[in-house]
């Protein structure tokens, strides 16, 4: 009967969030610096780089600020029902960067200093811009510039494709495939975890779910492999002979639940890493009230052929920055 009654309460929680055209939450990674060494060492790294002191404070530190909406309730919304997203990454000592999109334009400011410094990459000095670069010494001054969002992403669009090919199309998940997903995954959860509840003083409730990872995961990809036609290109699923070195410990989800709606979600990922060393490793995702994403005031201009002219060269132009920068971009993924 917990079992039951557990897994219901839980289905109707995420089916009113799913009904809700606005969705803000924050993302946590609960985690310090010396298990993220320890994760990264097990990874075996090639010499010169490995994760850094200073890599590894910063991402243990990081919270992710969500809000995204749309026309009609999430679970119905395809990829041109969203109206507004915003993004943004900070950690104990402010906003690192943000990210919005709303309308025609992608908005961005970011304390390029601060990223530098933590990341060990030279920054560009507002001198080494050309004259004509005014937009873009907004940026290393961290105010909000917009771009175009069509123009940037057929120019990223171009930059990857084969000389003279097509920029193909992205890829992108119908409202009904997302629907039929969501469903695979609720009949997985049913069959696989184990729930248990609990109450809190304040009057909140908990509920955790706890399932052995490879066996949920294998489970959940069988029940969605009649949906493989309907995925989008590039979205290849890992067969189960992929899947038999994944760690088959236990995982367990906490969900906290206030008058019936899902306020947080905590989950311990520890046990996945087969690492002693990796003594704290997880997520903590806290709903927030949906708010509206607003474009920002007084944001400047830029056009792509001043980012990859002016911009890029002064780039280029500092030492080691590109090596560094894909040195980050690969220890954070």
């Amino acid at each position: 009967m917990e079992q039951l009654s557990a897994g219901s309460k839980l289905d109707q929680a995420f089916e009113e969030l799913a009904e809700e055209k606005s969705i803000s939450f924050e993302l946590d990674l609960d985690t310090d610096p010396r298990s993220l060494k320890a994760l990264d060492a097990s990874s075996d790294p090639e010499p010169g780089e490995e994760l850094t002191d200073e890599v590894a404070g910063l991402l243990s530190d990081m919270k992710f600020s969500v809000t995204v909406q749309s026309k009609k309730p999430i679970a119905e919304s395809g990829e041109k029902d969203y109206v507004g997203m915003a993004l943004k990454i900070s950690n104990k000592d402010g906003d690192l960067t943000e990210y919005r999109v709303i309308g025609d334009y992608t908005y961005l400011r970011s304390d390029v200093n601060a990223l530098g410094k933590a990341m060990g990459f030279p920054v560009p000095s507002v001198k080494d811009l050309p004259p004509e670069a005014g937009g873009l010494k907004k940026v290393l001054e961290g105010e909000w510039v917009k771009i175009d969002t069509k123009e940037m992403a057929k120019t990223s669009a171009e930059m990857g494709a084969e000389s003279g090919a097509e920029p193909e199309p992205e890829p992108t998940l119908g409202a009904k495939t997302q629907k039929r997903l969501l469903e695979a995954l609720r009949r997985t959860i049913a069959r696989e975890v184990d729930f248990k509840t609990a109450d809190d003083k304040d009057g909140s409730e908990h509920i955790t779910a706890t399932a052995p990872f490879r066996t949920l995961i294998t489970e959940f990809l069988g029940e969605i492999r009649p949906l493989a036609k309907h995925l989008p290109p590039g979205m290849e699923l890992p067969t189960d002979k992929d899947l038999k070195d994944a760690p088959n410990a236990k995982v367990t989800a906490d969900f906290t639940l206030k008058n019936g709606e899902l306020t947080q979600v905590s989950v311990d990922l520890a046990k996945l890493a087969e690492n002693a060393k990796v003594k704290k490793l997880g997520l903590v995702v806290r709903m927030r009230d949906g708010r509206t994403p607003k474009a920002p005031a007084g944001a400047t201009e830029l056009n792509m052929d001043e980012i990859l002219g002016g911009f890029g060269a002064a780039l280029m132009d500092a030492e080691g920055f590109l090596e560094d920068e894909e040195g980050f971009l690969e220890e954070a993924a």
